[in-house]
């Protein structure tokens, strides 16, 4: 379950986001006349240069470049280099200024000693660096979580005492240092908070590290060993597990991280790397075990009937048991496959394979589920395919904040069903003029514990099928247009 407490912690974020750009906003006036005269001197120098070919792409190019510049700006987003981005041999720089992670870097001779929760540099007397300490998981500004995360001590020594550690591993690579504890266990949160920044943070090494988890679990790299050894080459190592002395000459300890579920590039000074270059990443990671799904696939199943099926646009529903259920699931199994649909129900648990669930989203046209953690799957699906998310009563913001909006950035068809009350099981049980239903936000104003209690452990879904027969066919009617735009090429090329 996405812990929702932290929706007034996002809120503060943007207006903390609002109070330094206002602080700031002097030097970004001077910035901006700098560069627009700047820039009208480049546009003046290239015209007599370039005339001849000028309104052939360059006036474009230039509209398009300010354009990003000020979308930079009007996000408040400064498009610099992070902080600790060039560190001196023999010294730790911790960037502290994130509201959502800190991390710090270590250059020299680091050495691991997990008896104390350690990383020692030795380095030189004269060296007045600092020691520090952090936690290397990326909810730092909620303190019940990160009560319970691991703290690692970051300490110089005198490098006249290296024998202190001797080596037992030396590592000719990278080390980044993180957390798999905290909210790990609830997809959204291994994503959110450790997958995506992980990728985040290591993309730039090209696979040369290595990643050290601090609180490792077995079942951790079970479930996402496949991805990891897209952005890495070398083996995972147990931090609290591995007694071991282990050595580097660089390491990034905590992960940095943008937003939910997303990858700003405005924000990686290494590369221009999307939200869709973490998806290629998911590709290659599955696409060996997907063949071999595929394989068993074809042995069981060549019939008229599956062969008929695939050449439908498919639907595939993310079903709940408990709360937040589609009471009339079937009903709505039906409508769809009378709009035109080949349906797939998937109830995906703990013990599902990544790989099958990634193969069934990847393969879709469509897909339906209610607000909840695993709406996280949507990052398995093809950009320009469906998403519906069913918004229950009191989730509006979540929905959209969460799903909504990183789904757009991947490239989906965005549906939000914002249901209406008779739509919940709520409005039985409460009446049509409660509170609860009558206004959802005044409940939620109250904390936590009501949303919880109320909007998500109390509430099922009961769908009006007339209603959502029209999101089914415009969903249906997308598909079939961009089925027919992608096999046009198709049929030039053959």
């Amino acid at each position: 379950m996405v812990q929702y407490h932290r929706l007034i912690i996002h809120h503060g974020r943007k207006e903390e986001r609002f109070r330094v750009s206002v602080e700031e906003v002097g030097s970004l006036k001077k910035a901006k006349q700098k560069f627009l005269s700047f820039l009208f001197l480049s546009i003046l120098s290239f015209c007599f240069i370039m005339s001849p070919y000028l309104f052939g792409f360059s006036t474009l190019s230039l509209l398009d470049s300010f354009s990003r510049e000020s979308e930079g700006l009007s996000s408040y987003e400064p498009v610099l280099a992070p902080v600790c981005s060039e560190v001196s041999n023999g010294t730790i720089c911790c960037d502290r200024t994130g509201l959502r992670s800190d991390i710090c870097v270590m250059k020299g001779d680091i050495r691991t000693d997990s008896a104390s929760s350690s990383l020692f540099l030795f380095t030189s007397t004269s060296n007045n660096t600092s020691s520090q300490k952090i936690k290397p998981y990326t909810r730092k500004w909620e303190t019940s979580v990160m009560d319970t995360v691991q703290e690692l001590n970051l300490i110089t020594k005198d490098s006249n005492k290296s024998s202190d550690r001797v080596c037992d591993v030396y590592h000719d690579v990278p080390a980044v240092f993180f957390s798999t504890g905290g909210y790990t266990g609830n997809v959204y949160h291994e994503f959110n908070d450790g997958i995506i920044p992980l990728f985040i943070t290591s993309q730039h090494y090209n696979k040369k590290v290595v990643f050290v988890i601090v609180e490792y679990h077995d079942w951790w790299e079970m479930k996402y060993g496949d991805i990891v050894t897209q952005l890495s080459d070398y083996p995972l190592v147990d931090f609290n597990g591995d007694s071991r002395t282990h050595c580097f000459k660089e390491a990034t300890v905590g992960l940095r991280i943008h937003d939910e579920l997303t990858v700003n590039s405005t924000l990686i000074s290494h590369g221009n790397k999307t939200i869709v270059d973490f998806r290629n990443v998911l590709d290659r990671a599955y696409s060996h075990r997907i063949q071999s799904l595929v394989q068993e696939e074809t042995e069981t199943t060549t019939t008229t009937a599956t062969l008929d099926s695939k050449k439908k646009p498919k639907l595939v529903i993310l079903s709940r048991n408990g709360s937040r259920a589609i009471l009339n699931e079937d009903l709505l199994v039906k409508l769809a496959e009378e709009t035109g649909f080949s349906v797939e129900v998937l109830r995906p648990d703990k013990r599902t394979e990544m790989p099958k669930i990634y193969r069934s989203m990847n393969t879709s046209d469509v897909m339906i589920g209610v607000h909840g953690a695993a709406m996280t799957h949507f990052l398995f699906l093809k950009p320009k395919t469906v998403f519906i998310q069913i918004v229950p009563l009191g989730t509006d913001w979540a929905a959209e904040t969460y799903y909504g909006e990183p789904a757009k950035k991947l490239g989906l068809k965005y549906i939000g069903y914002k249901i209406m009350p008779q739509e919940s099981s709520l409005y039985d049980e409460y009446g049509k003029d409660d509170p609860v239903i009558r206004d959802p936000d005044s409940l939620n104003d109250k904390g936590w514990e009501y949303t919880k209690k109320i909007y998500l452990q109390g509430q099922n879904v009961k769908l009006d099928l007339r209603r959502f027969r029209e999101t089914l066919a415009r969903s249906y009617d997308f598909s079939i247009r961009r089925r027919v735009r992608e096999e046009v090429p198709n049929l030039f090329v053959s």
